[in-house]
Order: structure tokens, then sequence, then C-alpha cells
């Protein structure tokens, strides 16, 4: 049916209480999940209630369109991606509507999150048990939707197992709760004689004809997620419609409400680590480990544990696991520690001498433990992009077999990856819940060509083949989609099939609910996000040089999975992105939707929404409230680097039309002259004369193009100036000389840092010098993407800092954007350059000089404070790191509390840009100002970045100014600066 694409938007803003998007933007950030399908949804709709969705539906089926419902969008099979009007319940259905503790139930919206959620429930003890490895992100619809499980289930099961009722709507308008049904009201529901009763009616004959067959058919094993759960029907099950429901992947119902079982909190817990000769082996050791019923059961082998060394991911951790190249987590939670420990100690009493006898790491420290658990959760990052190896897919990544065949299937995988010559030294991984038999991989898939896609085929349908035989579910956690909808044929035979076609039918006979998943499916090798006829245009003009990606921006733009960690709803983890997503709950204003929309940018497919290529608005838009923290850059299982991306589209979306540019990227990217124009004509006082005098600083701002705010004053004499005018040097020089580097920030603005810096750093023994020419990083070129502006001046650094470098000076950066330029963008821009590769390795912070540089010092204790709150900067998250700066500051004395505030919300020029007040002073109120407020009067704030420094001044309450470490340090020595 040709859907009137006008008419349906057009009802739709009419009718629904919601966002209606039909625009190239969206469409093209709901295109993909995290699978390897591509579909372009007809339009977005953002319900502001579940009634809300409901009347979106009703416009669906007056046009004839079908509809998608989905959550966090994290589906690894293709379930979240379609040609449909996709309902989007993430941003407003997320309401925890009612609670009964007594009854350990209660009832949410599909779009709240899971860790959300838990965090809501944390006082009365109670949490949802089953905890997949995007719990930070994922929607209790779409775990719903997937019947998703985790680690977790090995205590607690499935969603199928933890759900009380749903409230559900078919695309014929029909809506009602739904979930076990005794037979007295079987009959109440069947003496109504409405659309709930004739469905109830034809689900009853379904199950008597297929009872036998479901019985026989279905796979008895704790992770069968494959196919519909007609086994909820059997009257030993209670015919639980509920149950039905869940893992049906949006392609029976719309889940509006969900109310949902609640499980006891285990305070405490302890982890026994079991280090294994091989993988297969650490499978055959499984089902002696689950007599003595652990909470958790993962497995990983050395594949993973190379993975993540390679990229430095969570170190600590890794040098805690025993010998072997592959291992068990085994995880024992209680109410007492001791309880747990004890049982921990059980099982290797048990398995002490006998045939699977392992190497043990006995791990009793909770933040350890907390990172080991990060390792196998980052799996799929981890594997996806590792520096020198293949790329991996999804596709055979979730399959599950019976824990007592865990070891035989290990086995055979292996070998079918060897067949298939998939096989080798860097991958892939196993690892996954082998406590449940559950295996997660990712597979070095081509499916860049016509054989390679053949070959891909060929595999499924050989993997399925194999777990079949053995008695498995080509699914266990992640679901059908279209990746395995085509193969439940030969997991589940004829018969079942077509009782599954039938479910089909009863719930959605025309055939509009996520249509070409599950049954009736679209090939698995049709729809490919990438595919033999993918051929993206490939820009050839670039100016960073992505050596992270063999030089292509197209891998760069192609990096995303679409694991959604950068949807975060919580900056308690310490994780940086993604500021904007955290205040818009917008999928464009993730680093996700933004890396999908430079994917589609690149057109690889002929017919996507956007078609000119960096000349997009719709481009543009998206990456309009990117902060260019570069958080993404560390957090990002992958290291999407939007901030460098974001630089690179604007250069070449303004190129050749510089009139076209805001005036804010002009008077922004061009600080760092006009700021030396300012003071080196000594004009300090009278331009902070203008800039704050009521009426003449709106003029002023209106005429740079900035937002209404205030202006950072300038420094009546900059950190050069009294440099130059010292009578003598300071004393020191017993270390030797080092270079402070005068950027912007601090030479015109708050010269106090820079010469705080050196009298901490004359005081620690080193001679201070400063470069005589006036230089600059180029820094705010760079973000406002006037690259080539930017470029030349970092070059003309670079010609006058090489004698110092090559002399293996260091260079001490005191402002971490600045810094961050050194150490990450310099080489990115210049990898060729030698000199540039000298100042990426010789430019350090002040903590690290004092700490790794300076053998010997000991920081001052003199007027310590007792506490500090750190806002860490996002590039000093990101690129530098904090490492040093909490054990200089721990050598002083100081208690150091880093706010996990994420990002100010000033971040350089976005805070003043037009448009972007809102979200900056939002991404202030999140953590950092709160927290401010609320601490200790005696405690002192640090933050290193003027950005920082500055929105704290200009928003918070006036009694708590931000300090530099260069300033808290002097301070404590009692220096006068």
């Amino acid at each position: 049916m040709q859907v009137d694409v006008a008419r349906l938007q057009g009802m739709l803003v009419d009718r629904v209480d919601g966002e209606v998007r039909f625009d190239d933007g969206s469409r093209a950030a709901y295109a993909t999940d995290a699978s390897n399908f591509r579909q372009v949804p007809i339009g977005v709709v953002v319900p502001r209630t579940p009634e809300a969705a409901v009347d979106a539906v009703a416009v669906a089926r007056q046009c004839g369109a079908p509809v998608l419902a989905r959550g966090g969008g994290t589906s690894l099979a293709g379930q979240c991606t379609n040609t449909a009007v996709v309902l989007d319940f993430s941003k407003y259905c997320h309401r925890l509507e009612s609670v009964d503790a007594d009854a350990r139930r209660c009832v949410v919206q599909p779009g709240i999150v899971l860790d959300e959620l838990n965090r809501q429930l944390g006082p009365t003890g109670l949490r949802y048990g089953p905890e997949p490895s995007t719990h930070a992100n994922c929607a209790l619809g779409g775990m719903i939707g997937n019947n998703a499980c985790g680690s977790t289930a090995q205590r607690v099961g499935k969603v199928v197992d933890n759900i009380a009722r749903l409230e559900v709507l078919l695309y014929d308008g029909t809506r009602f709760w739904c979930g076990e049904t005794s037979d007295e009201e079987f009959a109440r529901i069947e003496a109504r004689g409405d659309l709930r009763a004739t469905v109830y009616r034809r689900l009853r004959r379904l199950r008597d004809e297929f009872a036998d067959d479901i019985r026989s058919g279905f796979p008895q094993i704790p992770r069968r997620v494959s196919g519909y759960n007609l086994d909820s029907l059997l009257p030993e099950n209670n015919f639980n419609v509920a149950g039905l429901l869940v893992g049906s992947e949006s392609t029976l119902v719309t889940v509006l409400r969900a109310e949902l079982q609640l499980v006891e909190v285990l305070e405490k817990r302890t982890l026994v680590v079991l280090g294994y000769p091989s993988v297969d082996r650490a499978g055959d050791a499984v089902p002696a480990v689950l007599k003595y019923e652990p909470t958790a059961l993962e497995g990983l082998d050395a594949k993973l544990i190379k993975d993540e060394k390679i990229q430095h991911l969570n170190p600590q951790a890794l040098e805690k696991l025993p010998k072997g190249p592959a291992y068990l987590m085994v995880q024992f939670g209680a109410h007492d520690q001791d309880e747990a420990d004890a049982q921990g100690q059980r099982l290797l009493d048990g398995l002490h001498e006998s045939e699977h006898a392992p190497d043990v790491s006995f791990l009793e420290d909770p933040a350890i433990e907390d990172e080991l658990w990060q390792v196998r959760e980052g799996g799929l990052g981890a594997t996806a992009h590792v520096p020198g190896h293949r790329d991996t897919f999804e596709g055979w990544e979730d399959s599950a077999v019976a824990p007592e065949r865990l070891g035989e299937y290990l086995r055979r995988l292996q070998a079918l990856y060897e067949e298939f010559g998939y096989s080798s030294d860097t991958g892939p991984s196993l690892y996954g819940h082998f406590g449940q038999g559950c295996i997660h991989t990712r597979i070095p898939f081509d499916l860049f060509t016509a054989d390679g896609v053949a070959t891909y085929r060929r595999f499924l349908e050989r993997a399925a083949d194999l777990v079949t035989e053995l008695g498995g579910s080509l699914s266990g956690e992640h679901g059908d989609g279209q990746t395995r909808g085509e193969l439940l044929p030969r997991m589940y035979g004829e018969r079942l099939m077509a009782a599954f076609g039938e479910l089909k039918h009863i719930f959605d006979p025309q055939n509009r609910m996520n249509p070409g998943k599950v049954v009736d499916p679209h090939p698995l090798d049709a729809n490919l996000r990438l595919g033999a006829t993918w051929a993206p245009a490939a820009p050839q003009d670039l100016h960073f040089h992505y050596p992270h990606d063999d030089g292509s921006f197209v891998r760069a733009a192609n990096r995303c999975v679409g694991v959604g960690k950068c949807r975060q709803h919580d900056t308690s983890g310490g994780q940086v992105m993604c500021p904007s997503y955290q205040v818009t709950l917008e999928e464009r204003h993730s680093t996700r939707g933004r890396a999908r929309l430079l994917f589609e940018m690149l057109n690889g497919h002929g017919d996507g929404p956007i078609t000119d290529g960096w000349r997009s608005t719709a481009v543009k838009d998206a990456l309009d409230l990117c902060l260019a923290c570069k958080g993404c850059k560390s957090d990002c299982p992958v290291n999407v680097d939007m901030a460098t991306y974001k630089a690179e589209f604007l250069a070449h979306y303004y190129a050749g039309r510089p009139w076209a540019r805001p005036r804010a990227d002009l008077s922004m990217g061009w600080l760092p002259v006009a700021a030396r124009l300012v003071t080196a004509a000594r004009m300090g006082r009278l331009a902070n004369a203008v800039t704050h005098a009521p009426l003449l600083r709106r003029a002023a701002v209106a005429a740079a193009g900035l937002e209404n705010r205030d202006i950072p004053r300038f420094a009546t004499q900059t950190l050069r100036q009294w440099f130059a005018a010292r009578p003598e040097p300071g004393p020191g020089g017993r270390r030797g000389s080092v270079l402070l580097w005068p950027d912007t920030f601090t030479d015109c603005f708050h010269p106090q840092v820079g010469r705080a810096a050196v009298a901490v750093l004359e005081d620690a023994g080193w001679r201070v010098t400063l470069p005589r020419p006036r230089l600059c990083c180029g820094l705010t070129w760079i973000s406002t993407g006037q690259l080539r502006t930017g470029k030349a001046v970092l070059a003309r650094t670079v010609s006058a800092l090489a004698p110092h470098l090559r002399s293996g000076g260091l260079v001490v950066g005191l402002e971490p954007s600045c810094t961050a330029v050194f150490r990450s963008d310099a080489a990115e821009l210049f990898p060729d350059d030698q000199d540039v590769l000298r100042l990426r390795d010789q430019t350090v912070t002040l903590a690290e000089l004092l700490t790794r540089h300076t053998p010997g010092y000991r920081p001052p204790r003199g007027d310590v404070p007792r506490k500090a709150l750190a806002q860490v900067h996002c590039h000093q998250h990101a690129v530098l790191g904090f490492d040093a700066d909490t054990d200089l500051l721990h050598d002083a004395g100081v208690e150091v509390e880093q706010l996990g505030a994420g990002c100010c919300g000033l971040a350089g020029n976005f805070g003043f840009e037009p448009g972007h007040l809102e979200v900056s002073k939002a991404c202030a109120e999140r953590v950092l100002l709160p927290a401010i407020r609320d601490a200790d009067p005696g405690a002192v704030v640090l933050a290193d970045g003027f950005s920082c420094r500055t929105q704290i001044h200009e928003f918070g309450d006036g009694d708590k100014e931000a300090v530099h470490l260069a300033e808290l340090l002097a301070a404590m020595a009692g220096q006068q600066i």
C-alpha cells in the first residue's frame, strides 16, 4: 500500500501530542540501530504520553503506514530499523508511575532507562532484575521487545520471567492490560464479545492446536529467546499473554506500560575469577560451577582482553586477572559480606584438585570488581574497531545452548570460524553469559563485496544448523529481527513456523507492525547498512588525516556501532559524553545520532535522505549543539571523535563562502588576535568598561553575534607583560629549563594562573621560560572549523618551538583545551611532521611535570584545604587525564572529589554562540552548580579550564569561585601571586 506521506505528516501534527519529525535529519538519525541493517523511516513521532502514542498509531492506521516502536535503539538484529513511522518513547514517556514495595511491583512507561528506574527504586531496597550490558541507556520498552537478559539473568531470569502485566495496543486500536489468565478471567473476557475477546479466543485455539509441538519443539534451555513465546500460553504457564508478547520486537503490539516484578537488592557481593587454558575448557567447567548457585557466571577469552589492552581500557582490572587465556567470572551475592565470601570459598574448595581446577583470583575490592565487569560489558565496543585488526560485525553474536554442551559448542564454533576464514590470532573473541550457555562474539565478516556477503550468508546458515543440532537457540538475548528471522525455520520447523505466522495474523493481520522482522522476514542479506552495492562518496580534500581510520573520513563516519553509550542519563560514573543529549534527550544530539547523519551524508546507497554532502543543513543542524567537548573521544566504546568531525564538516560547509559564516565564528575564532590587540595596547580597562556597561555590553555582544551573557574581563597586565617586567628571573634551574605555554586565556584573561604556575615551578627547582614571539595553538580557529587559518597558526607555533623541542625540552600547558591541541589535534592535522610529534610527546600538564618529571618533589602542605571539588575539563578528561592531579593533591593532603559533572556547558565558544545559552546553562545545572552550592564551606573548587571557571563565575551563587591547580598549590605554599 502506497502511503501518502504529506497527509500522514499533517494528520500526525494535528492529532498527536508530541513532536512529529519528517525532516531529513531525523529520518537519517533513525535509519539504523546497532545492527548490520539500514532502512530509512517514513517519519519519527516522539509522543509526550503513552496516550499520544495511541493517537499516532490511529493516524498511521488511517493512512496505512507501518509502525515501529523503539526505546534506546541499541538492538543488534535490525528490529529497530524500518521504513515505518518510528515511535520514540525515550524522550518523554519515561515515568515510574507507581511502586508497590510490599507486592514487589512497579508500573513504568516504556521509555524509562533501566539504571534510572533502579536509581528511583533505590529507597525501597528493590530493583528490576534483568540487566543487559547497556543498562545505562537501554529503555524498558526495548528490553521487553527483545526479552533482554544480561549477566544478572543467572539469578533472576529473562525479562519474560519478570513481567507481571503489560498494557498493549494493537494496530487496529484494541487496547488492554494482559498477564496470566485464569479460566475464570478468560470467561469474563470472552463474555464481553469485543476485539480483545476475539484475540483471546483465537490465542486459545492456537495454543490448543500447537501445544504438543510447542512442548517438543521449543529448546529447554535458559536462553531461548528466538521466536515468539508461544510456551507462555500453555496451561502450565497460566495462559500468560504478557509473557507471549515479551520478545515480539514490535511486530505484534505497541507496549504502552508495563507492570514489573522486582527483586531484592543483594547489597554485598564477592567476585571469583577462574583462569583456564582455553575458552572451551572454561565452557566445560561451567556445569561444575553452576552447582554453587552463583548470581552471575560470565566467560571471556584472552582475545577480548588483548583487544581491551590495545585500547588501554580498564587497565587496573586487567592486571588482577589470573593466569590463563580464558576466564570465568563467578559472582556471589548476599545481604552479608561474610556469607558472600563464604559462597566463593565453597566454590574454590569444591573445584580444588577436580578436573576443572582453575587458576584463581579472589577479588574483594568493589572498585576493581566494578572495573572488571566493565571489561566484560565493554566487549562489543572493544572488539568492533581494534587498531591493526579487521573490523567486526554482529550477525552471530548471541547464540545459546544448554550450559552442559557449552564446551562442545565452543569447539565446533571455532572450527566453523576456521573453515570460513574468520579465525586468526586477532579474533574473533568469545565471551558472554557462560552460566546460561549464551555466547557473544563479533566476526570479521566482509560486508563490502558480493563474495563477502555471500560467505556471510553461508556462515549464518551453517551456524544456525550447528546450534540447532545441539538443541540451542539462534538468539540467546538479542532477538531475531532481520538477522535471524530467515533462519528460524531451521530451528523450529514447518509446524511451529506456521504457528508463528498464525500468531502474527491474530495481532497484526495487515502486517503493519514492524514488517519484515521475525515472521515473513526480509532476507538476512537485504537492507544491509554496508553491502556489495554500498558506494559512499569519499572526500579527498580533508584537513585532518584520521590516522586511526587509515586516513579515511568514510571509515571515521562509519566508526559508530550504535551501542548508544552516548545516550547516558547519569554522569556519576565519570563519563562526559554527550552533554547536549543529557539536556535535550534528542537522538540527533547524541554522538550516535550525529555519526549516523555523517554516515548518511556520504550517500553510499544513493537513496538516502541527505544528498547535499558537505553543504547539508541537516548535518549542520545536528552538529550545532555538539559542544566539541571531546568526551566521546575517550568515553565512546569505539572512540568516535565528534569534535574533530564537526570541525572538518564546518570547514567544508563554509568553504568558498566565508560570508555565510555567523559573526560568532569570527569573533570567537579570532579571539586570540583581538585579545592580543586589546592587551598589547594596554586597553584592558577600557574594553572591560565597554563590555560591562549595561547598554554598551548589549551592543557589543550583538555586534559580535554572541549570546547576551557576561563577557570575560581582560587582564590589565598580561602574563607575558608581567613575566617580561620581572626585575630578574626567579630562583630555580637545578632541574633544568621548562617552557610554560602562555595560552590566550591564561595570558590575556587569567594571568594570575600563569603567575602562580611560575612560582610553583620555580619553587620546584625549574627555570621557567616563555616563548619570545606571540604564539597560539590555533584552538579557537580549529573549534569553529576555520581549519586553514588554524593550521597556519599551529604550524607557525611548531616552527617557533622546534629548537626547544629538538633539545628535549618540555612544554607545560595550563589550559586543558590548548594543551589538548598539542597532545592530540596537532598530530592529527600534521601526522608526518616530526616536530609536531615531539610537541605531542613533550607537552605535559602542571601535575604531570611535578609528579612524573620532578623526582623528589613534595607539594606544599601549608594551609591545606580539607577537600577539593574538581571540575575536570572535558579535554582534560578525554585527552590529558586527571590521575596525576589526583596523585599530586593526595600527596598534599587534599581529598579530591571529581564532580562527575560532565561538561560545564560553556565549552569554549559554544556557550557564547547564539541559541546555545539555554543548553549551556542546563548542562551546568545538571550536576556542576548544584554540587558547588551543596559543598562544604571549607571545600575549594578546582577547575583548570578557563571555560569551567567562567561558567561557575557567571552562573554560580558567587560565594565560591573556582581556582586553577597552580593557584591552589601557590596558596598552600604561602606565595603571593
